[in-house]
This record gives C-alpha cells, sequence and structure tokens, in this order.
C-alpha cells in the first residue's frame, strides 16, 4: 500500500536518516551548453557517489556546444553523451528524458557540483514514495575553478552563498508542511530528482518558454499529484552565480510575461479583470442537456460572476446534431440546438462531446490536468456573484481537496454540486486502496467537507446578472469617487492652510492693533498729564496776579 501525505507534510514518510535497501534506478540528466571544465568536475563529482553506481546512469545532452563537448576520464561507468540541436535549457532536458531509462530522474545543471551523499540522500525519498519532487540545497561559489575536483569539497568551495529564496521560502512555510499555497515553487532544475512515472503524468517542459520552464513543470507536477520535499543533506555547490542573481528584475520580467498563462496560482499576474488566460483558474462543467433555459441559467451566473478567471465545459451529444432546417422548432433536438448555437462563439464555453468530460477532477477527459479547480454543477441551480469566490476561498484556505455542496435533499434523491482540486484528486488516485471510493482517499490526503447551498448563494430563482462587468464599473466608480474625495480633502487641507495663514495674519494684526492702542493711551495720559499742570500753572499765574493787583488797590 502506498503511503499517504496530507498537503504537503512529508513528515510521515520518516526522512533521510531512514534505513533502506536501494533498489531503485536513477537517470541524471545533465543539459550542457559549452563550459567543458566545469562539466568535467560535475562528472567527476558524479562518480564520488555513494549511491550505488550499478543504479546511476548520466545522460549528458550536448545542445550545440562548439567545439563539441566530450566525456572526462573521471566519470560514471554508464554515462552517455547525447546530442540536441534545438536550442534551449528546457529542449536538451526533454532530449535527455526521453532517452534515460532510470526509475527516477534526476535534473542537474552542467555547472552544479554535487556532494557525495546527495543522490543517496534524494534517493532516501524516493524508496519512501513514489510521488515525491526533491531538492537539494545548492550554494553559489565564487572559488577559482580547480583542475581537478578536490576531495574536500567544503574546505575548497566554502565561503558560499546558499540559495536565499529557497531557505525564505522553506523557512516561512515550516519546511513547506504549512499548507503552502505554492509548494511547487521548490521544483529548480539545478538540483531536482522527480519519479519517472510522475513526469509521464505531468508532461515533459514546455520548450515554448523563453524563462520559467522549470517553476511551470513543479506546477504540472503539482497537478498530478506530487509531494513536494526540501533536502537540506542533498548539498550542492554551484559554480558561480545563476543567471537570476546577475539580473532578477529583468528575468523575472519575462519570466512573468509567459507563466502567468500557464500558471493559475499566480494570481498576482492575473489582475486583468476581463481577459482570457491559457490555463483557467476553475472550469466549471455543466450538463448541457439539461435544456436551454436551465443550462443557460447556470452557465451565465458562473460566466457573470466576481471570478473572472472561469471556464465552463458543456457535455452533450454535439457531434451527433444534425439541425433540421425546414421544420427548426419541431427539431426534436431543439433544445441541445439552441445550446449549442447560443455558446458555440463564446470563448470561455467550450462544447465537449459526452463522456469526454467525465468523471473527477485532473483524470481522463476534457478538462485540463492543469485547470487547479473544477466545479461541477446541475444545470439550473445558480450561483450568486459571490459564490464560487467563496468556495474558493474556503478550499484554497483549509487546503481542502473536495467541498461538497448540498443543493437539495428529499426523500427520492440528493442533489449536490462540487467544488474539486485536480491536485488532491490526482494525488488520491495515486494512494487509493483497490475498490476504495476516490472520495474516501481526497478526504486522506486533502480533507472533504459539505457546505449548505442556499448558504453560499445558489438558488433556482432565474436573475439577471450583474457580473463581474458590473462589479468593475461599481470599482471603476468607487475609485472615482476615492479620487473626488481625495481632490476634495486636498482642497479643503489648502483652504484650512489659507485660513490658518489668513488667522495668523489677523492674530499679527491683532497684535499690532494692541501696540498702538497702547501707545496712544500713553500719549493720551501724557496729554492729560501735560493739560493738567498746565491748567494748574495757569490757575497759580491768575491767582498770584489777582493778588497783586488787590495789594495796589488796598495800598492806594
Amino acid at each position: 500500500m502506498v503511503r499517504r501525505v496530507r498537503g504537503n507534510d512529508y513528515r510521515v514518510l520518516a526522512g533521510p536518516d531512514q534505513h533502506f535497501t536501494p533498489t531503485l534506478t536513477v537517470s541524471v540528466v545533465v543539459p550542457a551548453y559549452g563550459g567543458q571544465q566545469q562539466l568535467d568536475l560535475v562528472l567527476a563529482a558524479l562518480a564520488r557517489q555513494t549511491y550505488p553506481a550499478e543504479l546511476t546512469e548520466v545522460v549528458v545532452v550536448d545542445n550545440g556546444s562548439e567545439p563539441p563537448l566530450r566525456l572526462p576520464a573521471e566519470r560514471p561507468d554508464m554515462t552517455r553523451l547525447i546530442g540536441c540541436e534545438r536550442p534551449g535549457r528546457a529542449a536538451a532536458r526533454n532530449a535527455g528524458l526521453a532517452a534515460a531509462t532510470g526509475e527516477v530522474i534526476h535534473w542537474l545543471d552542467s555547472d552544479v557540483v554535487l556532494t557525495p551523499g546527495a543522490i543517496e540522500a534524494h534517493m532516501r525519498w524516493h524508496h519512501a514514495a513514489p510521488y515525491v519532487v526533491v531538492t537539494g540545497y545548492l550554494r553559489f561559489t565564487e572559488a577559482e575553478l580547480p583542475a581537478e575536483l578536490p576531495a574536500d569539497l567544503e574546505g575548497y568551495f566554502e565561503p558560499a552563498e546558499p540559495h536565499a529564496w529557497i531557505v525564505d521560502l522553506v523557512d516561512r512555510t515550516d519546511g513547506l508542511t504549512a499548507n503552502p499555497q505554492r509548494p511547487f515553487s521548490l521544483h529548480v532544475g539545478g538540483a531536482t530528482s522527480v519519479n519517472a512515472r510522475l513526469i509521464r503524468a505531468a508532461g515533459p517542459m514546455d520548450d515554448d518558454l523563453v524563462l520559467g520552464q522549470d517553476t511551470e513543470m513543479g506546477y504540472r507536477l503539482w497537478q498530478a499529484g506530487a509531494v513536494f520535499v526540501p533536502e537540506p543533506v542533498a548539498r550542492a555547490y554551484h559554480l558561480g552565480p545563476t543567471m537570476r542573481m546577475r539580473d532578477k528584475p529583468s528575468i523575472d520580467r519575462v519570466s512573468h510575461a509567459f507563466v502567468a498563462d500557464r500558471i493559475p496560482a499566480y494570481r498576482w499576474l492575473r489582475g486583468h479583470p476581463g481577459r482570457q488566460w491559457k490555463v483557467p483558474y476553475v472550469t466549471a462543467v455543466v450538463d448541457g442537456t439539461a435544456g436551454y433555459d436551465s443550462v443557460r441559467a447556470s452557465v451565465d451566473a458562473l460566466l457573470a460572476g466576481t471570478v473572472p478567471d472561469v471556464s465552463v465545459l458543456l457535455t452533450g451529444p454535439w457531434d451527433t446534431l444534425d439541425r433540421d432546417r425546414r421544420a427548426p422548432l419541431k427539431d426534436p433536438a431543439l433544445e441541445l440546438v439552441l445550446v449549442h448555437g447560443h455558446y458555440e462563439h463564446e470563448g470561455r464555453v467550450r462544447l465537449a462531446t459526452t463522456g469526454d468530460g467525465g468523471g473527477h477532477a485532473g483524470g481522463d477527459g476534457a478538462v485540463d490536468p492543469a485547470v487547479p479547480y473544477v466545479l461541477r454543477l446541475p444545470a439550473g441551480w445558480i450561483p450568486g456573484e459571490d459564490t464560487l469566490a467563496r468556495l474558493l476561498d474556503l478550499a484554497r484556505d483549509e487546503g481542502l481537496g473536495l467541498v461538497n455542496v448540498l443543493l437539495r435533499e428529499s426523500a427520492d434523491d440528493v442533489v449536490t454540486a462540487r467544488l474539486e482540486r485536480a491536485a488532491a484528486f490526482a494525488r488520491a488516485r495515486l494512494v487509493a486502496a483497490p475498490g476504495e471510493d476516490l472520495d474516501d482517499a481526497v478526504d486522506t490526503v486533502s480533507g472533504v467537507v459539505w457546505v449548505d447551498g442556499e448558504t453560499y448563494g445558489f438558488t433556482t430563482e432565474a436573475r439577471t446578472p450583474v457580473g463581474r462587468r458590473g462589479a468593475y464599473r461599481a470599482g471603476v466608480e468607487a475609485r472615482a469617487e476615492v479620487e473626488r474625495l481625495t481632490a476634495e480633502a486636498e482642497r479643503l487641507r489648502g483652504q484650512i492652510a489659507k485660513w490658518k495663514e489668513e488667522a495668523g495674519r489677523w492674530r499679527k494684526s491683532a497684535v499690532e492693533l494692541r501696540r498702538e492702542v497702547s501707545t496712544l493711551r500713553r500719549r493720551v495720559a501724557a496729554a492729560e498729564r501735560a493739560a493738567q499742570a498746565q491748567a494748574q500753572q495757569g490757575l497759580r499765574t491768575m491767582m498770584s496776579a489777582t493778588k497783586r493787583a488787590l495789594r495796589k488797590r488796598l495800598r492806594g
């Protein structure tokens, strides 16, 4: 029985210290373009690995080097050199993958020197479970390239810088065990190993991508049910800095322009409110045979919701339609004809022949296995504008593999909708025992819950959809109102500043006026005192004159 991991908590698989008997074969795929001296060191390090040599093969892919690469004397016994004329690391890796025979594929860059126990540390995990992706810890050294590989790698290549963003990712997520949203970011081609069957399920690297092929393939491995394991014991030295370390902003700019279309989990790259993407975030599967009005009510509501990143798969016998041109209203297949005609040219709706879209998420069928979530909705049931968004939030925040929605329950039947996470169903298929219900297996690896449809806004009442365009317009209007109020606040702040300045002038004028009044008061008081003194002096003079006149008269 295959051991089960819930979410990405690989700790249940024991760990790198567990005892195991090596039985699995491993193919180390090394794409190379030039750099013969680095390649010599890489192959010498592979020749010194502790994992059994008879279980290890190395496939070196010369990606058009001039002069052509050669194999050095110190290398593993089972080493082959093949050519790949199509330029690009993804194409070279795919060529190596096609030539590899191992049960495990170990990607290795041609400038990465493994420490002796690195491959053994990887293979312990692969012996514990067939669906793990293991990434070693790289350290970036600036040491001068030696003529021969030294015995003491640490002594020669240190000091070296760690792979900072991987260390940060692992630290932030408790070693990728704490329900990480994007554990597939750990899939880097420099020193990562993957079970070959998992690669066959996910598909090879996308060589149409300019950059970001490692991450995009990691995402598809996640969709195929992979568990991602960071292994610090599997250490390696990168000879010099990577291109990303030298020019990260430019690398991210180019990479994001392409991976946004292919990795729905990168939500921040999908901010446009209306455009479509190669891989949608959600695909809703609706039975197109349930009648035109019922189908239209459900599909239009889905397309008008607040989750714009959605596609709809309508199932039905579309290949059997032969429209009655003479008496269309009497056509026994009229309902199908109406559904087909109504959505034939809608880019977000795809018409799949009955049987292609059945089954569960991630299984064989018309649903793209790269789509993270699949909603299976009975026709005639109408979700509210934010219904799908709320269900997605529940599934994502709780790390759930399945959200069952109870729409109607009676003595005769139970009607449900289902939101399925494709990665959880892919994992469940890998671990399910013969005869085990797949939903039960999903519950063990990811979790299953039941919710009430009415609580989440499902109804059978037809309504005019406002839709995300209405929400977008409301958002635009709200932003315009915010800008208007911000401008008004700025104007009022300017007016307040003006009033404060005017008040300051008034205070200054009042002070000056108080000073003038005080001066005038002093002057008035002085004038009054002078007048009083003058009056008193005049009175004394007059009295003196009067006295002299009286004395003259008395003497005469």
